[in-house]
C-alpha cells in the first residue's frame, strides 16, 4: 500500500450500500484515504432511501453516480470490499479483499434501510482503524 491506501467497495447496482460505505469511509476518513466504489452492473441513480438515511446522518451521496465496474480500477486498489457481487467482482493477486455480507436496500424504505446504514458503519469504522492507525 502507498501512503494513502485506496478502499474500492463493490456491489452489483452500485446504488445503495457501496454508496453508503464509500460516504461513511469519506466522512471518516477524510483526505487519509482514497474511496472508490463501483458495480458491475450499474444502477442509474443512487436509491432514494440510501441517500435520505445518509443524509439523517448528516452525509450526502445525492451527487454521487453508480459506477461500472473496471478492471483498473480494481486493479489499482489496495482494499476491496466486496457487497454482494459474487463471481463479477475481479480478483488480483495481493490484494486485501473483504466480503461484507449485508442485507440489500433496494427497494426498500429508509426505515429498512437504517439498520444498514448503520451495520456499514460500524464495519467502515474497524477497516479505517486497520488502514490509518491512530498515532
Amino acid at each position: 500500500m502507498s501512503d494513502k491506501p485506496s478502499v474500492l467497495f463493490v456491489c452489483v447496482h452500485n446504488a445503495g450500500r457501496s454508496q453508503m460505505a464509500a460516504g461513511w469511509l469519506r466522512h471518516l476518513a477524510g483526505d487519509a484515504v482514497e474511496v472508490r466504489s463501483a458495480g458491475s452492473a450499474p444502477a442509474g441513480t443512487v436509491n432514494p432511501a440510501a441517500v435520505e438515511a445518509m443524509r439523517e446522518v448528516g452525509i450526502d451521496i445525492s451527487t454521487q453516480t453508480p459506477t461500472l465496474l473496471e478492471y483498473a480500477t480494481a486493479e489499482s486498489s489496495d482494499v476491496i470490499v466486496t457487497m454482494g457481487c459474487g463471481d463479477a467482482c475481479p480478483v488480483f493477486p495481493g490484494k486485501r479483499y473483504e466480503d461484507w455480507q449485508l442485507e440489500d436496500p433496494a427497494g426498500k424504505g429508509v426505515e429498512a434501510v437504517r439498520p444498514i446504514r448503520d451495520e456499514i458503519r460500524a464495519r467502515v469504522q474497524r477497516l479505517l482503524r486497520e488502514l490509518v492507525p491512530a498515532g
